[in-house]
């Protein structure tokens, strides 16, 4: 049977056709609507309608970033869109006259590396996306673990440090604040601002205005050799493995798969999360050390999973 999959992100709406084998065998895409619900679910009416007009589907699976109720139906809260208590199911039932699944944007791409990527061969999966912000999802015996009110895998907001940096969900020291995108771009300003001679080649590279350095540029650099840069992908990636090994003393995964835009920079990242991991994970030496793995289904992944949870 063919499902739709539809990954609603902050300014682009993506949407797809799935076969059984988790291929995309059609896709479109439409602007976000992102402050406006009624406007949003046209959209994504509108883009299932296209990929109607020449294929047959049974359901839909639309992934979206915030915290999702266990019925898969409402979206509870959502940072980057206006939702809160929304109830998005039913309200795109009523627009397509199929039946809707919802899932946390993050679950879903986990789901879709379980099913048909990085982790295929697993039985439990730990996936941790590290890009802007720090998204997680987990597989136990094939199960993806959602919780009683459907808020699992919030892996960002974990305590990593006491009294720690603040973070946007108004609590302090959270993981999310050491490992993603935004630390690794705030320690480079930081850096940078405090005349730290490491971090000249990144400045120099950012047209000698430290305000304009970005993710994207620490990581061009670090692949390019330079040692500031690398120093500070090394030291996201150190949290990381750090943040693993507290999650595994809870859930012992066989593998850790882990995508996002800043894994871009592959085992420059990896290397020290396995360092961490391993030198942080209570009874190691009795123990069996879960491999880390890039993800493996890139942009598809939020769609591919979305559309497999709705068949």
């Amino acid at each position: 049977m063919l499902s739709i999959g539809v990954d609603i992100g902050g300014t682009k709406i993506a949407a797809g056709v799935v076969d059984e084998d988790g291929e995309i065998i059609a896709a479109t895409t439409r602007s976000t609507p992102a402050t406006d619900p009624a406007l949003l679910e046209v959209a994504v009416a509108d883009a299932v309608a296209e990929l109607r007009g020449e294929h047959a589907v049974g359901g839909i699976g639309v992934g979206a970033a915030g915290f999702i109720g266990a019925d898969r139906r409402t979206v509870t809260f959502a940072a980057n869109l206006a939702w809160r208590d929304h109830p998005l199911a039913d309200e795109l039932e009523r627009l397509t006259g199929l039946p809707v699944v919802v899932e946390n944007d993050a679950n879903a791409a986990g789901w879709a590396e379980f099913r048909f990527g990085a982790a295929r061969e697993a039985r439990h999966m730990l996936m941790l996306t590290v890009g802007t912000g720090l998204g997680g999802a987990a597989v136990m015996e094939g199960v993806l673990l959602r919780g009683s009110a459907g808020f699992a895998g919030e892996v960002a907001h974990m305590t990593a440090v006491p009294d720690g940096q603040w973070c946007g969900c108004g609590l302090r020291g959270c993981l999310e604040q050491y490992t993603a995108g935004t630390a690794l771009v705030r320690a480079a300003k930081r850096r940078a601002a405090s005349g730290d001679p490491l971090l000249g080649p990144l400045v120099q590279a950012a047209g000698g205005d430290r305000r304009a350095i970005d993710g994207p540029l620490v990581t061009r650099l670090a692949q390019q050799g330079d040692p500031g840069a690398r120093e500070l992908i090394a030291e996201i990636g150190t949290w990381l493995g750090r943040g693993a090994a507290t999650i595994s003393a809870l859930l012992d995964p066989d593998v850790i798969v882990v995508g996002g835009g800043v894994s871009a920079a592959g085992d420059l990242l990896l290397d020290p999360a396995r360092q961490a991991y391993s030198v942080s994970l209570t009874a190691r030496a009795h123990r069996p050390l879960a491999p880390f793995v890039l993800a493996g289904m890139g942009n598809r992944a939020g769609i591919v999973g979305a559309a497999d949870l709705a068949r």
